[in-house]
């Protein structure tokens, strides 16, 4: 409830604001755009992005988070300088938008001026530092098919304009789950050392009409492994489904792992109560983090 509050105080504060000051400068948002960084040579793979918020910063004084688009009114005018930080939905929790900690923040000088607005296009990319494991299905996969029952990651070319609208790359992997084959569990093949208390993301494009659950699997020094649940990605309805994204944190999971332990990206899927068939398709599969 309290990040509820939080989110929401800082536009009710403005409107507020703008009652007893009723020519304010504005300031306007249109879009992300996700560049790549020529430093990483291409090792981000696709650029997929979901930022569906930013947090702003006037002469480096917090002015709130939105959800872009937005309009929002600035209580200065003259030159400062503007601070927008790429902010994604933790885990797929609409309440929690934090600032994604792999991107680069973009900023702007510019004169404000009073009932005129400013439009800006924000662009960000990868910082150089970031680090990827990748699965976007266009090479050998990187996926071990630990339980299947005949049900695998298919490699599949887009079969209708939607599907080339809606993902990158000419590959994608689909499981179909029915009766016979109701259960599909899968860890990545490479194994990752994230040392504790750094920053760690599993970023997932998922179409999906049936549930799918995430985990982090330790494996230890004598080839013992955990498998730790972490968050999902709920169905969609069958007559409404699309491509979406997620971000997953795993800061806090590898921070509970034993001393010394790699790690391997886990999925489990099993038919949903009720439905005779569904369907994931799974695309740019990126774990991403700082050594």
């Amino acid at each position: 409830m309290a990040k509820n509050i939080f989110f929401t105080f800082p536009i009710l504060l403005l409107l507020a604001c703008v009652k007893n000051n009723p020519n304010p400068s504005w300031l306007e948002v249109t879009h992300w755009t996700l560049n790549p960084n020529s430093s990483l040579s291409g090792a981000e793979g696709e650029l997929t992005h979901n930022f569906s918020d930013a947090w702003v910063f006037i002469d480096d004084e917090v002015v709130g988070v939105f959800e872009v688009p937005f309009k929002i009114p600035i209580l200065k005018s003259g030159s400062c300088n503007i601070k927008i930080f790429p902010a994604v939905r933790n885990n797929g929790i609409a309440a929690t938008k934090k600032i994604y900690p792999f991107m680069e923040v973009f900023q702007v000088n510019v004169d404000l001026i009073e009932n005129q607005t400013v439009t800006l296009n924000p662009v960000t990319k990868y910082k150089s530092a970031s680090q990827f494991s990748i699965e976007d299905f266009e090479d050998p996969l990187n996926l071990d098919i630990v339980v299947d029952q005949n049900t695998s990651a298919i490699l599949s070319t887009p079969t209708s304009n939607i599907d080339l609208q809606t993902f990158n790359g000419n590959f994608y992997g689909i499981i179909q789950l029915n009766y016979n084959d109701s259960t599909w569990i899968a860890s990545t093949q490479t194994q990752l050392y994230i040392p504790k208390g750094r920053d760690a993301y599993l970023e997932v494009d998922y179409y999906n009409t049936n549930s799918l659950a995430t985990g982090v699997i330790y494996v230890n020094p004598d080839n013992t492994t955990q498998n730790n649940p972490n968050y999902g990605m709920q169905a969609q309805e069958p007559n409404s489904v699309k491509w979406k994204k997620i971000y997953i944190e795993l800061k806090e999971l590898i921070g509970y792992s034993p001393n010394g332990s790699n790690f391997l990206q886990s999925f489990i899927a099993k038919l949903d109560e009720g439905k005779e068939q569904s369907e994931i398709r799974l695309d740019n599969i990126k774990v991403v983090y700082f050594n």
